[in-house]
């Protein structure tokens, strides 16, 4: 498997999630160039790290409720993107996917459609016609699973002042191919260790 190295504890602390999380936004996102919007929002703060301690999807929805509510009310200057990160629940990425169809239900309900949007990574992310093994898979393989909340408008911005977009995609798919399994797995122990660089991850348990 080519999923990022996660600690052993079944419920690892706050600090433990957003060390591994800003660390691999760090090093395969923004590192790889997997999504050319991310590097100004790291760089300026303007991203929530939000951790949920819902072991079940009714309080899942909830906690994504009230970060749809405070991302909509906060000024994007402060918080332009929301990171709602659930270790605890959802781990099997095909109850997560099948999951997203709550969350682009609940958007509709709190009438932010076309105000925000909710995009998806998991540690075991798979997309469709693909093996689970395929390693263009892990351009959304998180540590954790997460829901990305996201602005429509900063979206538009950002995909405007990229001059193709239609090649991230493909730019993503080459890069992936290119590193392979093995450079895959040497860049998740990179980001392990700048997690453990952090003081926020303690080191793994033998």
């Amino acid at each position: 498997m080519n999923s990022i190295i996660r600690p052993a504890a079944p419920a690892p602390g706050d600090d433990e999630v957003i060390a591994l999380t800003r660390a691999w936004l760090a090093h395969a996102v923004i590192g790889l160039n997997l999504c050319p919007f991310a590097s100004a929002v790291y760089r300026q703060q303007q991203i929530d790290f939000r951790v949920s301690h819902a072991t079940d999807t009714d309080r899942l929805r909830a906690d994504l409720r009230d970060a749809l509510h405070s991302l909509a009310t906060t000024d994007a200057q402060q918080t332009d993107t929301t990171l709602l990160i659930h270790p605890q629940v959802l781990n099997d990425f095909f109850t997560y996917n099948d999951f997203l169809e709550d969350a682009d239900q609940l958007l509709v309900e709190v009438g932010l459609e076309g105000v925000l949007q909710i995009a998806s990574f998991h540690p075991e992310y798979q997309f469709a016609g693909t093996d689970a093994n395929d390693i263009t898979n892990s351009t959304n393989r998180s540590p954790f699973p997460m829901l990305h909340l996201l602005r429509e408008a900063s979206l538009d911005r950002a995909i405007a002042a990229v001059p193709d977009t239609d090649r991230i995609i493909e730019n993503n798919l080459a890069t992936l191919q290119q590193l392979g399994h093995s450079g895959w797995q040497t860049l998740s122990e990179r980001i392990r260790q700048s997690a453990l660089d952090s003081k926020l991850l303690p080191p793994a348990s033998d």
